[in-house]
């Protein structure tokens, strides 16, 4: 919904298991294996010839804070050949878009990936006054998340203290619900998928504005 004309998506996937995530050792084998998967990933799809690659995994490019994710961006450029969009980087410069300094956050982790995201964005010097994670039980529980419990979220994480909302985790399934929340809260809310999909657009070169999905591919 996203893709402008003349624009085409390709998609390979990085194989996890389906399981409870409410352990540590539960936690960090399910990165342990989204880390893996990446690579077998990026050797599949780059056989279709793509001008640029987004990781659609977000914790992962959020993990162990600013250099961290500078580092995995390079290293997975290298592997691919072509330029490489992460959600966290991608996210630092949609808020930098709109000059937000304190923000709201909701993703769909438990507290350890929780943390990972609020080190990743306080040191790239934002202000996180509230960050809400949902828990998800599971990788694909993500996924189920409704329209409604975002929308309930995103109301609650609101304020007169909040000058930008950010949601991250890329299966939580929040573009449309984050463009309708643009409305009614009157400032920015950025899903993460949405700002990764325009940050590939204009690596490429593509300045086409996309409506309907949030004021980020709208306007900038």
């Amino acid at each position: 919904m996203l893709r402008p004309n003349g624009v085409t998506n390709h998609i390979a996937r990085s194989t996890i298991k389906e399981r409870r995530l409410d352990s540590e050792q539960a936690f960090f084998e399910h990165m342990r294996e989204m880390h893996d998967g990446i690579s077998a990933a990026i050797d599949q799809i780059m056989t279709a010839g793509v001008d640029h690659l987004i990781i659609g995994i977000a914790l992962e490019t959020f993990w162990g804070g600013v250099p961290a994710s500078d580092t995995l961006q390079n290293e997975l450029a290298r592997r691919a050949g072509v330029g490489v969009t992460l959600g966290s980087i991608a996210s630092v410069g949609a808020l930098n878009e709109f000059a937000a300094r304190r923000i709201a956050v909701l993703t769909p982790h438990q507290p350890r990936g929780d943390d990972m995201v609020r080190l990743f964005l306080t040191e790239a010097g934002f202000d996180v006054v509230r960050l809400k994670g949902l828990k998800c039980a599971s990788p694909r529980a993500i996924a189920e998340v409704t329209a409604a419990e975002i929308r309930t979220a995103l109301q609650a994480l609101d304020g007169p203290d909040v000058d930008a909302l950010l949601q991250v985790g890329t299966a939580l399934p929040a573009v449309a619900v984050a463009a309708e929340a643009e409305r009614w809260l009157g400032k920015p809310v950025l899903a993460i998928n949405a700002v990764s999909y325009r940050d590939a657009l204009r690596r490429c070169g593509i300045e086409d504005r996309v409506y309907g999905f949030g004021r980020i591919l709208e306007e900038f």
